[in-house]
């Protein structure tokens, strides 16, 4: 039995394999985080052993190493997700003390998978991963929208008086284009701004076609966060898809920390204050700060909360605050959800090397 232990970044992952007793075999690999980081570590891990299974050992990054989870679950691999805690301790237990580095990280992963055999396995529900895969591509769709729309308003001098935003509706673009037809410019220019416009309806009719598909998709998945206030059917489908289980957050304080929403305290002396905390998942932070504007719009308990904060805090300190609130009924609502799945979890059996 082989175990490989991960340490999983942002760019890079950083594996080692051990055997069953502990001890390493062959080198470690630091392989970069791309669309062939599965081939390069099926490869790799292939090249030491040949029809021995495997383990994965990922140290418990699941915003960094899910879809490294995933796709080894896809390819036939056992994973297993492995606790920070557990990963400090085996490292103060095999390492020099004081050491650490991404090698002995994932030494330590491998390590405490072997000495615990009752950790989670890796599972996939097929309902999340599918509304990922849209939330996904629907996000590059609006990256793609929004360059489309700079260039056009950079260029076409005819449309400073309106917003980007506005070329999200077709019946602005019908307007752009007939301003446009009207406008002098030589056959080229006309030819750019035609394929442009162009581009720019077929992608807006795309993201139109996925705002469906994803309403249809988290409808029944979370009903109790859609009841939200500033939380929309794509909102959902963020935090549905970020998050996953929702249990692996045993309290709502862990959840709004790895949303970048959990205050930092800074204490000099006998001075006592808290800082912005400007890590965490981005994506799921962009999404709580949209819904405490609409809160502070439409929502009388916000109101009166941020009224409340606002002479100490400032507004931007009282709309954090607001943030972090949000974050325990977020956190209360997607439990209810889960509780209300039905849990068909689709399940891959271990298959050999290929």
């Amino acid at each position: 039995m082989v175990t490989v232990g991960i340490d999983p970044h942002k760019r890079v992952h950083v594996a080692v394999a051990v055997d069953a007793g502990g001890r390493r075999i062959g080198k470690p690999l630091t392989v970069k985080n791309d669309g062939q980081l599965i081939i390069t570590l099926l490869k790799w891990i292939r090249s030491m052993i040949d029809t021995t299974a495997v383990t994965w050992a990922i140290e418990d990054g699941r915003g960094f190493a899910r879809r490294l989870a995933d796709e080894l679950l896809l390819a036939g691999q056992e994973v297993v997700w492995v606790p920070s805690r557990l990963t400090v301790a085996h490292r103060k237990l095999h390492a020099a003390t004081g050491a650490k580095s991404d090698v002995i990280d994932a030494i330590a992963a491998a390590h405490a998978a072997i000495a615990t055999p009752s950790l989670s396995r890796h599972q996939i529900d097929e309902r999340v991963r599918e509304l990922r895969v849209l939330s996904d591509y629907r996000s590059d769709l609006v990256k793609r929208r929004t360059t489309l729309i700079n260039q056009i308003k950079t260029h076409a001098h005819l449309w400073l008086d309106y917003t980007p935003g506005d070329l999200a509706r077709a019946k602005t673009i019908s307007l752009l284009s007939a301003r446009l037809d009207a406008a002098s410019m030589s056959a080229h220019v006309r030819h750019v701004f035609t394929e442009m416009v162009t581009e720019l309806v077929d992608v807006n009719r795309r993201i139109h076609d996925l705002d469906e598909m994803i309403k249809n998709l988290v409808s029944p998945l979370a009903p109790n966060l859609l009841q939200i206030t500033g939380i929309s059917h794509i909102s959902a489908a963020v935090l549905v898809t970020e998050i996953g289980d929702i249990t692996r957050f045993s309290s709502s304080a862990k959840l709004a920390r790895y949303t970048g929403c959990a205050p930092i305290p800074v204490y000099s002396s006998d001075h006592e204050r808290h800082r912005l905390h400007r890590g965490g998942n981005r994506r799921l932070n962009s999404v709580l700060y949209t819904a405490a504007i609409v809160q502070n719009r439409f929502n009388s308990a916000a109101q009166q909360l941020t009224a409340r904060h606002l002479p100490t805090k400032g507004a931007r300190g009282a709309r954090r605050i607001l943030k972090r609130h949000l974050v325990d009924v977020i956190h209360r609502a997607m439990q209810l959800d889960q509780a209300n799945w039905q849990h068909h979890i689709a399940r891959y059996e271990p298959a050999a090397l290929t």
